[in-house]
């Protein structure tokens, strides 16, 4: 079983930043692929970013790429997820979300374990 918390959510003016981060409970969070997934009112969950156990691969959904960028700090057990140029509509609840085997997914059905997520709500 792995637990995550997301923290680092908040209110921001457009063209500002945030820093959110993934905490995981369990030593073995490096052997994990981790996404961010987030979902605004009204809409499904779409995939954000995700980065592989080892660090080596990342992807990122058009809309956030050149602005979103995902690392990992194992020693830390922690994913961050610098977000920079941001725009109202990228306010959402984001969920980071844990995958044991293969590579990092983009579909919310092939991740294993998510956090109870953190708001970000960007205002223009």
């Amino acid at each position: 079983q792995v637990q995550l918390v997301e923290s680092g959510g908040g209110l921001v003016q457009a063209g500002g930043s945030l820093r959110l981060s993934c905490a995981a409970s369990r030593r073995t969070f490096n052997s994990y692929n981790i996404g961010w997934f987030r979902q605004a009112p009204g809409k499904e969950r779409e995939f954000v970013t995700a980065i592989s156990w080892s660090g080596g691969s990342t992807y990122y959904a058009s809309s956030v790429k050149g602005r979103f960028t995902i690392s990992n700090d194992n020693a830390k057990n922690t994913v961050y997820l610098q977000m920079n140029s941001l725009k109202p509509e990228d306010t959402a609840v984001y969920y980071c979300a844990a995958r044991y085997s293969g590579r990092p997914g983009v579909e919310v059905h092939e991740y294993d374990y998510w956090g109870q997520g953190t708001q970000v709500t960007v205002s223009s």
